[in-house]
């Protein structure tokens, strides 16, 4: 039996405002399915049975609640992404923008904090120590984090003559350069026409640079100099207990709002649900520091001042209190990285197989097959798989020696390996178990 889903993200579309026929708008954000394949369930409609959110905040007046992408706790069976560290993570650095050739690049220096100390100790009413006070970092770190808006252009497909609406939804970003490069939550801006990123009362537009749905990160550009980045943390170094602080832009319209906390737990592995059906696994800092739709892309930081987390989601379970997640700032500045200097996450598998989920005896009929399983649909011309032999029709039985018996199981397994690696598949074909090698190839934006 499938579990119930308990948790959502903290979905900065959670509220949009419908103009030109005042319908209800529709989400705007997505995410990308698994890096191995693309994934069909022949037993449903289509990717992941719907699930009804256990918490639906009030919406402001005149505003519909968003769709929202929920996840469940548990175990998950692997990483989606690879945790590989930028060469100077751990030092408590500044980071700051240029233009390498025609690249995007994201260069590591260190960070001169002292004006910015004092200024949040004149600022604050703490008589001093060893350990910063709240008041001290909020001080310190809030001029980091910006509220972001924006607008997608939607046609309903319910309405007569297919009516043109304009749909809107907000989050939070950390600012990492002083010229203007923005670290947010991809799920704040996919699908977005428009994008606005405030800076003291002044609204910018934002460009995306990279943005990967399987890690929750984007990195935002706008045209404006003399930032106060972030000082970025260690979240390896973290420690269950340790005092945290996240700051954000809840309900979308309250900025520069701090709440603290704790650490909750570290490593935390949650499996998210998107609208599109497809599953992330993501390894989460769970932090009981109150987390409200709006807050992701924002910052969750130590007592040092420090960014430790982007914050990305929160429980949306009857009666849980205090459940909220972040993404660690090592995972968020490698992915970053990697946007920057290549437009997508390099090293993911890619195998090069569409399959499909038979579950049940009338899809098993429709497909003239007698045994359910997980069965190959299409095979990309010149992928690994392609060289490998594998044939549409196929039933995926086994990857490398681990059975195959339900659609996540693929992915699950291929996303234990890199890019490069060999694999071996068994596969039921006429009758016969065939088991062929398969090398894997790398995920990127044309396959």
């Amino acid at each position: 039996m499938e579990k119930e889903n308990k948790w959502e993200y903290d979905y900065s579309s959670l509220y949009n405002n419908s103009s030109d026929n005042g319908g209800t708008g529709y989400a705007n954000v997505g995410s990308s399915g698994s890096n191995a394949a693309n994934q069909y369930d022949a037993s449903g409609a289509g990717g992941q049975p719907p699930c009804t959110p256990d918490y639906k905040p009030v919406p402001d007046p005149g505003q519909a609640p968003r769709k929202r992408r929920r996840i469940s706790a548990g175990r998950i069976l692997r990483t989606v992404v690879s945790l590989v560290l930028a060469a100077a993570v751990g030092f408590a650095g500044g980071y700051v923008g240029s233009m390498v050739g025609n690249n995007h690049k994201l260069v590591i220096q260190a960070a001169d904090r002292t004006e910015q100390l004092n200024d949040a100790l004149a600022s604050s009413t703490s008589t001093g120590g060893d350990n910063l006070t709240t008041a001290q970092v909020a001080a310190l770190v809030t001029p980091s984090v910006v509220p972001i808006t924006t607008e997608a252009v939607v046609y309903s497909n319910w309405s007569w003559f297919g009516q043109r609406q304009i749909e809107s939804g907000a989050g939070s970003g950390v600012i990492i350069s002083d010229d203007g490069y923005i670290l947010t939550c991809a799920h704040v801006v996919d699908g977005a026409d428009d994008i606005t990123v405030q800076v003291d009362g002044t609204d910018y537009d934002a460009t995306v640079i990279g943005s990967d749905s399987a890690s929750d990160v984007a990195v935002l550009k706008i045209d404006a100099e003399g930032l106060t980045p972030a000082v970025v943390g260690d979240s390896n170094a973290l420690t269950v207990g340790e005092e945290v602080m996240a700051v954000g832009n809840p309900l979308g319209n309250l900025s520069g709002t701090v709440t603290n906390g704790i650490v909750s737990a570290l490593n935390r592995d949650v499996s998210i649900q998107s609208n599109d059906g497809s599953i992330l696994n993501l390894s989460l800092i769970q932090t009981n520091a109150s987390i409200s739709p709006g807050n992701s892309g924002g910052g969750l930081f130590n007592m040092a001042g420090e960014l430790v987390g982007i914050v990305n989601a929160k429980s949306d379970a009857s009666g849980a209190e205090g459940l909220g997640f972040a993404i660690p700032i090592n995972n968020a500045i490698a992915i970053a990285q990697d946007l920057l200097e290549n437009g997508y996450v390099s090293g993911r598998p890619y195998l090069g197989i569409t399959y499909i989920s038979v579950t049940d005896e009338a899809t098993a009929q429709q497909l003239g097959v007698s045994t359910y399983g997980i069965y190959i649909v299409d095979v990309s011309a010149g992928s690994g798989a392609a060289q490998a032999g594998l044939e549409p029709g196929d039933r995926i039985v086994s990857i490398d020696g681990a059975e195959v018996a339900a659609r996540d199981d693929v992915s699950a397994i291929i996303d234990q390996h890199a890019s490069g690696d060999t694999i071996s598949i068994t596969v039921a074909r006429d009758g016969q178990m065939l088991t062929v090698s398969a090398t894997l190839g790398e995920q990127t934006p044309n396959n």
